[in-house]
């Protein structure tokens, strides 16, 4: 039998409510205020406060910070670094830090993502005696690095290497203790004409990875996968509000091990959060319309459709899953767009709470 995904903890970094905000502006070289825009580090400290369907009540704090690597770079988007603690009320914990660097000229793109924590939550099973969801817990362990280098105009080139460890506990033995760890390595093709990389108004991105999983790298099964996205961005009411649509296709190939399945859920399609609906592959559309009343503080409504193939249900698979909802946005620095927020949303037989950093695409 196949194990469950280990992967909810990476969705820590699409978890984030700010009802209060903490910002200061400092010069890097001096210690001393500027007006200068370019000569400013953006702090801001927010309280994580949320509930989910398996972690249930999640408390915690998020400080970021968005920079200049080069303060005489004036192309390049700023920096962003940022930490993360979250603990939630089945016994669940979270640390991860995470950071984007664009810089060159934004001729190279970097990024470099680090998480450790336990994670107790559910999975489902339908082959044995009393189908349902069965609860489990995971020590799990993630190192991700990439970089990324324009090969022409808004288009760049770039390769990742993602590690990752998984120690595994099941409810009532339904499934043996297990040890799990895989070495991803991503090629990876982007095309960006978005007019802002924190919050676009027009413009559009798409991008096309292949990830593969060798023996060689010490993976005990050797898969593959396609991920491709399209995500197109349209500014309307003289530039006041964003609506925006995405694409999703990822796509297993040969043989899938339970830990590198998709999950209907996340960014993807919003409303699922009880991991049920997971498969070999998965293909997702989606739009959002993004409602700016004020400098500070918007409202989105979206609406979506996924469905899923090479799922171990075979009634889950090429079945259609719909998810719609709302949410608010609230600026957290004060010299770049850049919102956080939080969005309700519900699915089929599901529903889902998410607070993020960022839009969702």
């Amino acid at each position: 039998m196949k194990k469950p995904l280990q992967l909810l903890p990476v969705l820590l970094l699409l978890l984030l409510f700010a009802p209060g905000q903490l910002s200061a502006q400092q010069d890097t070289t001096q210690g001393s205020t500027k007006t200068d825009s370019t000569k400013k580090v953006d702090f801001s400290l927010m309280p994580f406060l949320s509930y989910n369907r398996n972690l249930e009540l999640m408390l915690g704090v998020i400080p970021m910070m968005m920079y200049k690597l080069d303060q005489t770079d004036s192309i390049s988007p700023k920096s962003l670094s940022g930490l993360s603690a979250i603990y939630t009320t089945n016994g669940s914990f979270f640390v991860a830090g995470f950071n984007r660097w664009y810089f060159k000229e934004d001729r190279w793109r970097a990024s470099l993502f680090a998480l450790t924590g336990d994670n107790n939550s559910q999975f489902y099973m339908d082959d044995i005696d009393s189908p349902g969801f069965y609860d489990y817990g995971t020590k799990t362990t993630i190192v991700s690095v990439g970089i990324q280098r324009k090969i022409i105009d808004k288009f760049y080139g770039g390769i990742t290497y993602t590690y990752s460890h998984y120690d595994t506990q099941y409810e009532d033995d339904v499934q043996p203790p297990s040890t799990t760890e895989t070495n991803g390595l991503e090629v990876n093709l982007l095309l960006d004409t978005r007019d802002a990389v924190y919050y676009p108004t027009k413009g559009r991105r798409s991008r096309l990875r292949w990830i593969t999983y060798p023996e060689g790298l010490g993976n005990e099964v050797e898969a593959n996968k396609i991920l491709s996205e399209y995500n197109h961005y349209f500014s309307v009411h003289d530039d006041r509000d964003v609506i925006a649509a995405r694409f999703a296709g990822k796509f297993g190939l040969g043989d899938i091990a339970f830990e590198q399945q998709v999950t209907v859920g996340g960014k993807d399609i919003r409303g699922y959060s009880q991991g049920k609906y997971r498969g070999d592959g998965l293909m997702s559309l989606q739009g959002e319309y993004r409602y700016n009343f004020n400098e500070k503080m918007g409202l989105v409504g979206f609406a979506g459709m996924a469905t899923i193939y090479g799922s171990d249900t075979d009634s889950f698979n090429w079945k259609l899953y719909p998810g719609a909802g709302v949410g608010y946005r609230y600026r957290a620095f004060k010299t770049v767009k850049f919102n956080i927020g939080l969005d309700a949303a519900v699915g089929k037989d599901d529903w889902g709470v998410y607070f993020r950093i960022g839009e969702s695409f």
